[in-house]
């Protein structure tokens, strides 16, 4: 390996995250291992190694054979509850700085996590004494358990016994193109437009009316990209916790109709209470598997390119979400990313990868 070689592993490759860092990394000339269970590459250049985060002995067989330089943590597994959240996605950490420490070549290691961190885990989400918006990254951890904080401990103690640099990557609602993710709002709104349009009914907003008229930003795929290789590489931003959105704000009401717009429907703004994906979209199966077979689709099963619930959570929220970035500001970071933009770019990319069908 030369002497400015960077080889980088990505573990959970084939995510919204991984799969634009992987693309972000293979532009800049690294050498790139994709983790993932399937142990497909995501992007062409990257080298697919097949791995089972929850399975130490599959990790270290996996990763023995590779000398790393930068560890990229993107993935994170969802459970039962925040107890289990904590076991596992805690020890998926633990397990993985394990298997990579050994040869000794790991100079820096990313941890991607979210608001989260400071709005409290699901079961306890945005209860009790919130830190004031814009978050900033010195407030205190809520008096919750939190799997993000389990995570952070673990790379804060890999770190200190293998004497590698850190950062932690908080990011805000992620939206990119990665196909079989259904955790992905952009294209959960997409699919809910082409359901919407099939039906002849008006696209309705899901979620809450703090979300509908107060501000709030969030985080493109692209834009976390590149703020992880940016730490992971900048003296500066070295064992630091970042917020990462696109720099922009918004309001709800402003964006709803533009996307629905650009997505051929009509708009249907908050009225007097929340109305849930889940439930709008009880019926839903049957009309998206109708759209897919006719306009051939890549996925006729709903479920595994919309994900009601984790959209009505981000959008039913009762409380201003904010990011401040003047840390990444002070120490160098200039990227930014207007949403209405982000959104536009992604349906295209979607229509394009026949996940959703052109309005």
């Amino acid at each position: 390996m030369g002497e400015t070689t960077r080889t980088a592993l990505v573990a959970g490759a084939t995510g919204i995250a991984g799969s634009a860092l992987c693309r972000e990394l293979v532009g800049q000339g690294w050498d790139v291992l994709g983790l993932s269970r399937s142990g497909r590459a995501p992007v062409d250049g990257v080298l697919g190694v097949a791995a089972d985060l929850t399975d130490e002995t599959s990790l270290r067989e996996a990763l023995a054979p590779h000398a790393l330089t930068h560890v990229f943590v993107t993935a994170w597994m969802r459970q039962e509850d925040e107890e289990a959240n904590i076991r596992v996605n805690g020890r998926m950490v633990r397990d993985l700085l394990a298997a990579v420490s050994p040869a000794g070549t790991v100079q820096h290691v990313a941890l991607v996590t979210g608001l989260k961190h400071y709005l409290g885990p699901f079961e306890s989400y945005g209860q009790g004494d919130l830190p004031d918006t814009p978050f900033h990254e010195d407030e205190e951890r809520l008096p919750y358990p939190n799997f993000y904080y389990a995570q952070e401990d673990e790379l804060f103690a890999a770190a200190e016994q293998a004497g590698f640099t850190w950062s932690v990557h908080r990011a805000h609602t992620v939206i990119g193109a990665a196909v079989g993710n259904a955790m992905n709002m952009g294209q959960t709104l997409a699919v809910q437009a082409a359901i919407c349009r099939e039906q002849g009914r008006p696209m309705v907003f899901p979620g809450s009316r703090t979300q509908w008229d107060g501000l709030t930003d969030m985080t493109d795929a692209g834009l976390l990209a590149e703020h992880l290789v940016w730490a992971s590489t900048t003296a500066s931003a070295a064992d630091t916790a970042f917020n990462v959105v696109n720099g922009d704000v918004f309001r709800w009401r402003w964006l709803w109709p533009r996307l629905a717009a650009r997505l051929g429907v009509e708009p249907a703004g908050f009225e007097d209470e929340p109305r849930p994906l889940e439930d709008q979209m009880v019926d839903a199966a049957a009309a998206w598997s109708r759209i897919a077979e006719r306009e051939g689709l890549v996925e006729t099963d709903v479920d595994r390119v919309a994900s009601w619930w984790h959209t009505d959570g981000d959008l039913g929220r009762d409380v201003e979400c904010l990011a401040d970035m003047t840390r990444s500001r002070v120490r160098g970071f200039t990227g930014y990313r207007p949403t209405l933009q982000a959104f536009l770019d992604l349906f295209d990319q979607l229509e394009e990868a026949r996940v959703v069908p052109r309005p």
